[in-house]
């Protein structure tokens, strides 16, 4: 029997990269719909992302033959220990899901508002998903949604690839923007309804409890997840591009997060004297540590864009090669994209890439909304799948005339 082929840096590195992303969309998952198979999941992947970093360092190590060497490879265990960081925050987060912590049902029905969203989707008999594979589907590119897993029956397929055929009763857990979920229920043959199925819809507001100004607790949850999430694609990408300024939103985006974690354990603590349950209290404030954690880890890779030194090429490969690119480009004069709204050009499903950032003279606009207007001279940073690269391409250049044939 012949030997698996061996793992280089570069592939343990992009593994763990998008090991520890998924490890974040499961865990937001099982806190979503209260399901500890989900968190038990996270826990899974921890040990394989143990078993990454092991493997790491010890090839890391065998790969240096010299002083030079080995301090060239310090980016590569730098980045492996960010990446440890965010996959440990995200076993934070399921915690509250397994150790039976409680969160105010308030907090669940406002998930459905951040910028990302979970959501659960079943495969009915007749839709144009029966008898497909993923890659054929284009999920990413039609609606806008990611999937993350698919369960079949009560087994589960977690991080599926473009060769995964789906079934009648497949359930898709996805993440991505909150009306892409209606989009892939067309696609699914599910009923376009708002309203709570078997398939795991968000439980309402109407069920939150009581609680003096909980409503501003809520939002600052939300707030440093969406900053969490958007902190850690531009720091991606400040290394992919190797740019300063987006490392330095970076540093902005945590400087933030410590804010409205303060604020929050202020609210908690004027909250304990009257609050109908403490244990609610504890999942407030795990999660917002595990927050903080994730905006922490991508302020510490870009501490790599601040030192000013070329970066081992191992790391440009390996984000390159992961599930999950960072592109920039600036919307030229006369494109498709100029004076037109995200949602006039269908940017997510147009190109499956989520906008993470725009830059408009020297300011950055974070998560811009559907209805942002993008201008000629705006640069646009997103992430998302490889091919989407060349789909914002088309967006953001002005045709080519052809050339006027000469007699």
């Amino acid at each position: 029997m012949a030997d698996p082929p061996r793992r280089t840096v570069k592939d343990l590195l992009a593994e763990s990269k998008d090991t520890s992303e998924l490890m974040v969309d499961l865990a937001y998952a099982a806190l979503f719909f209260s399901d500890p198979k989900l968190a038990h999941e996270v826990d899974r992947l921890e040990e394989l992302m143990g078993q990454y970093s092991h493997d790491l360092r010890v090839i890391t190590m065998l790969a240096a033959r010299s002083r030079e060497d080995a301090e060239a490879l310090t980016d590569v265990l730098h980045l492996a220990s960010c990446m440890e960081q965010i996959a440990d925050a995200a076993v934070g987060i399921s915690r509250v899901v397994t150790d039976v912590v409680a969160i105010p049902n308030a907090l669940r029905a406002d998930l459905t508002h951040a910028d990302e969203i979970s959501g659960r989707v079943r495969v009915r008999a007749g839709s144009m998903c029966v008898g497909r594979n993923l890659e054929d589907l284009e999920i990413p590119y039609e609606t806008g949604m990611w999937v993350i897993a698919i369960r079949r029956g009560s087994d589960w397929d977690f991080d599926p690839n473009g060769d995964a055929v789906l079934g009648v009763d497949d359930v898709l857990l996805v993440r991505g923007p909150e009306e892409g979920i209606r989009l892939l229920r067309q696609m699914a043959g599910a009923p376009v309804s708002e309203q709570p199925d078997d398939e795991g819809q968000a439980i309402t507001a109407a069920d939150a409890t009581a609680w003096p100004e909980l409503d501003r607790a809520v939002d600052i949850l939300i707030a440093m997840k969406n900053a969490a999430e958007v902190s850690v694609g531009l720091a991606y990408s400040a290394l992919l591009l190797r740019e300063p300024a987006l490392a330095a939103e970076v540093t902005t985006l945590e400087s933030k997060s410590d804010e409205l974690q303060s604020e929050l354990e202020s609210w908690v603590l004027r909250a304990t004297e009257n609050a109908p349950n403490v244990e609610e209290l504890r999942g407030l404030l795990r999660l917002a540590y595990a927050s903080e954690a994730v905006c922490d880890a991508a302020r510490s890779m870009t501490r790599l864009v601040d030192r000013g030194d070329e970066l081992h090429p191992i790391v440009s490969e390996a984000i390159e090669a992961s599930d999950a690119v960072a592109v920039s480009d600036v919307v030229e004069p006369g494109s498709p994209a100029a004076n037109k709204t995200l949602k006039e050009l269908s940017f997510k499903t147009e190109t499956g890439m989520t906008a993470l950032a725009i830059q408009r003279h020297g300011r950055w606009i974070y998560r811009p909304p559907a209805r942002f207007i993008l201008l000629p001279g705006d640069r646009v940073i997103a992430t998302g799948p490889e091919d989407g690269a060349e789909e914002i391409d088309v967006l953001v250049k002005a045709p080519v005339e052809p050339e006027t044939a000469t007699a």
